[in-house]
C-alpha cells in the first residue's frame, strides 16, 4: 500500500529521492560576498615566478623588457608581488587549474618550454 505523504514536507536530496523535511533540517547558506573593487589597479605580466617558505608562497610577477631574440640577458620589470598562505595558495592552484582546462578545451592546448 502507497503511504501518502504532506507535498510541504517532503523534498529530494541530491540523488533525487525524497526525504521527509524534519524539525532539526535546517538550510545553511554561507555569507554573501561583496567584491569591492573601489581600490584595484590593473596590471599586465608575461611573467611570473613563484618561491615558498613552510608559511607563505610568493607570486612574482612582471613584464619582459627584452624584445629582441638572441639576447644574453632578459630584463624582467617586476611590477607585483603576492603573498599567500599555503591554503589561499591550493585554492589558487585548483582555480588556475580550471581556468586553464576550460580555455584549452576551447581554443586548444597551450604549450610552453620546459614543462
Amino acid at each position: 500500500m502507497a503511504q501518502k505523504t504532506d507535498e510541504k514536507n517532503v523534498s529530494k536530496d541530491e540523488a533525487g529521492q525524497e526525504k521527509k523535511a524534519g524539525a532539526d533540517d535546517t538550510v545553511r547558506q554561507g555569507p554573501t560576498v561583496r567584491w569591492d573593487d573601489s581600490r584595484m589597479t590593473s596590471s599586465y605580466a608575461n611573467v611570473c615566478n613563484v618561491t615558498s617558505t613552510r608559511e607563505e608562497v610568493t607570486l612574482l610577477f612582471g613584464t619582459n623588457q627584452s624584445w629582441h631574440g638572441g639576447q644574453q640577458q632578459l630584463t624582467v620589470l617586476l611590477s607585483n608581488r603576492i603573498i599567500l598562505n599555503p591554503y589561499a595558495a591550493k585554492r589558487l592552484s585548483v582555480l588556475m587549474n580550471n581556468i586553464v582546462r576550460e580555455y584549452e578545451s576551447r581554443f586548444g592546448e597551450i604549450k610552453i618550454e620546459g614543462a
